[in-house]
């Protein structure tokens, strides 16, 4: 492949000392990083079984609580008593079936599920514990160590995982930890019988999984239908007499990071519980959704008290809702239309299912409502706002998470239309709302004609000459950046550093590169993307290009800054085209693909398939090093479990041999995602700081 960056004529230079600088009118509007990344963030918001309670974890620069809103839904209280920036991420939150307790786990590694992380490197270790706590008021309690929590219907016993096994403790916390099954493979998916006297999981093998169910009363273990295939998401009927799942055809060879339109087509079956025979209840047509895709929810199949089953289907190309009759039968598609279901919530009633998708607004978040037996969805927001994570409250209210442009994201309630925040006074005085700039959506013209989205926050002494310019690079690849503050806690983060570089003098550029999500399969599946091509290259310098002809940007001053997928990109883009993008922060990102594919699938051998090792490393920074010229920011921390440590030594390794500047900043004991806000902030700082260096040299002195 001739990399088409040797026909793009010069931009800019590596260090621009005598470039010309837009004149600083605004400086009384500027804030500080500090101030704009001050606003907590909330994820995991739940609604209680009984009672109405609406919980949510709430990371407020590092620390992390919970918080509680109950019916009729005034202003929340804290509910637990955490006060450092210690890195102890909370998840994996479930109730107790009364609604007066909240059950949660505190530490561990909640991504690749390896060692215990120990970002803030305390000598005597960290733990990953499961903890209950009253919504009522009083300190947490440790039940046990381990993770996934599955509390049984009558409340009194709680299953959990610890080292891939299955044990069982008293949720009153009287008696000690059991270990109730010593099983083969590695547990999970934990799912209790209505009745509770079983227990459903998936037993993870090797390169296959098996649905289980463990009898409570005659001790012992029925799987459900085995066979070569992978099998997961037990769901159980309303009766507890069958469970559905999904199976998903084996495969002696995997692939990461290149297209997978199509493969051979997942299917539901249904087994008994009691005898394990089970039957393929439908299959997935080939072709375009023959290769499952998942929805953004605890289950992906729901058994409806209907008798229907719920489950997300790419068919059309997009990632929809789709509902039949549990004996099978044809599917009915709920959510018609050019446009992706995202975020889904439990099914309530035993018919409405609340979700929210980019339908109308293929840049944002709106919340819909629709029956299981089908007819038209109801929109129930609108507007400028994004919104996620819908639940139903009490009295059919709904509690959800939203954010817009200016305003960052928290919890509120939606009742009769009319949206309320639960926690207004959370958000400190001294953030800066009215300083922050709408970003406008903008399409860009790839290298090879592809049209793909972005978001452009202009300066606010916007009309004031030339400026500079950055392209922020979002990682993933399966993300989505959109008009307003962000979903995901690292993207809120990247939104705020947005905000501070545009703030202060910078057209900063945000770009939806093909491999992303939210415009549907082909776009998600591109033809030759990461290591079977790179072809989202095209994009980052189409984005290069737009910029450097826009009328407000000095084409000399380009630079561009992502994370992970994200900094794979930058270090693409400084690597192919360094005369277009003279500065560049790198962020944990991949440098040779070959390593980074052995991390999430272990089984691939470079050596087995020569021909695909080569167009992954030719689709790699390392193979177009010699082409670098611009400085480069290198930001990693050593304890990364999604992109190895040996990437920046690599590329470190590289850029000293090739005579490049650059800087690094290492963090001891972070992982990939950092879990402490001190490592965000000195990140950001050094990025913004190495960034105006370069591309404003009177502010970044």
């Amino acid at each position: 492949m001739v990399p088409r960056h040797r026909r793009i004529q010069s931009f800019c230079f590596a260090v621009i000392l005598g470039s010309f600088l837009v004149p600083r009118t605004l400086a009384a509007r500027q804030f500080t990083l500090e101030q704009v990344m001050s606003a907590p963030f909330p994820e995991l918001l739940t609604v209680a079984p009984k009672g109405g309670a609406v919980a949510w974890v709430l990371n407020d620069r590092g620390v992390r609580n919970f918080y509680v809103s109950m019916p009729p839904y005034h202003e929340a209280r804290k509910v637990t008593p955490y006060h450092q920036d210690d890195g102890q991420q909370i998840a994996e939150v479930t109730w107790t079936p009364d609604g007066n307790f909240l059950i949660y786990v505190r530490g561990g590694d909640f991504d690749m599920g390896r060692s215990y992380p120990n970002p803030r490197s305390l000598p005597q270790g960290v733990e990953q514990d499961i903890w209950i706590v009253s919504i009522d008021g009083g300190p947490p309690r440790r039940l046990a160590q381990g993770h996934s929590p599955a509390v049984s219907p009558g409340g009194g016993v709680m299953a959990y995982i610890f080292e891939g096994q299955i044990w069982t403790v008293r949720v009153d916390g009287k008696g000690e930890p059991q270990q109730l099954i010593h099983g083969l493979g590695k547990e999970s998916s934990l799912s209790w019988s209505p009745d509770g006297g079983k227990l459903a999981y998936v037993s993870r093998r090797s390169g296959h999984s098996l649905i289980a169910v463990y009898n409570f009363s005659s001790k012992n273990i029925q799987y459900m239908d085995p066979s070569v295939d992978r099998d997961v998401e037990p769901a159980w009927s309303p009766d507890g007499s069958e469970i559905a799942f999904i199976r998903i055809p084996a495969s002696s060879r995997a692939f990461a990071f290149g297209p997978r339109r199509a493969g051979f087509p997942w299917s539901i079956r249904v087994a008994d519980a009691r005898t394990g025979a089970g039957h393929q209840v439908w299959k997935a047509d080939a072709g375009p959704g023959s290769v499952f895709r998942a929805m953004v929810a605890k289950h992906q199949l729901l058994w409806t008290r209907n008798g229907r089953l719920v489950f997300p289907w790419e068919k059309t190309g997009w990632v929809h809702l789709y509902s039949m009759p549990a004996s099978g039968g044809q599917p009915l598609l709920l959510t018609p239309g050019n446009f992706m279901v995202e975020d889904v919530s439990p099914v309530s009633d035993g018919e409405t299912i609340l979700y929210n998708s980019n339908q109308n607004d293929i840049d944002r978040r709106h919340i819909w409502s629709v029956s299981a037996t089908g007819g038209s969805p109801r929109e129930l927001t609108t507007g400028a706002g994004i919104e996620w994570s819908p639940f139903f409250a009490a009295d059919g209210d709904v509690a959800l998470l939203r954010s817009n442009g200016r305003r960052p994201a928290r919890a509120a309630i939606l009742r009769n239309g009319k949206m309320t925040d639960l926690a207004p006074g959370l958000i400190p005085a001294d953030f800066p709302i009215n300083s922050l700039v709408r970003p406008r959506p903008v399409m860009i013209t790839a290298t090879d004609g592809l049209k793909t989205h972005g978001q452009i926050f202009l300066p606010p002494n916007d009309g004031q000459g030339k400026h500079p310019a950055v392209i922020f690079v979002h990682g993933g690849s399966r993300r989505q950046m959109l008009l307003g503050w962000h979903y995901m806690g690292y993207y809120n983060h990247a939104y705020a550093l947005n905000q501070y570089l545009a703030n202060h003098g910078d057209v900063v550029l945000s770009i939806n590169y093909r491999s992303g999500i939210g415009y549907g399969l082909d776009f998600r599946e591109p033809l030759n993307y990461g290591a079977a091509g790179a072809s989202e290259f095209n994009d980052v310098l189409g984005a290069g290009l737009y910029l450097a002809a826009r009328p407000d940007v000095d084409g000399s001053r380009i630079g561009i800054w992502g994370g992970s997928y994200g900094g794979y990109l930058t270090a693409m883009a400084l690597s192919r085209a360094s005369k277009l993008f003279c500065v560049g922060v790198d962020m944990h990102g991949v440098f040779d693909w070959n390593d980074v594919i052995r991390n999430f699938v272990p089984s691939y051998n470079p050596l087995a398939h020569p021909a695909e090792a080569h167009l992954a490393f030719e689709s790699s920074p390392a193979a177009s090093v010699s082409g670098w010229r611009s400085p480069v920011l290198v930001i990693q921390g050593d304890d990364d479990r999604n992109v190895p440590f040996s990437q920046s030594i690599k590329l470190v390794a590289a850029l000293r041999k090739q005579h490049v500047p650059f800087e690094q900043l290492v963090l001891p004991d972070e992982i990939h995602d950092f879990l402490t806000f001190r490592a965000w902030l000195k990140a950001y700082r050094a990025s913004a700081r190495f960034l105006n260096h370069y591309l404003q040299p009177q502010q970044g002195q």
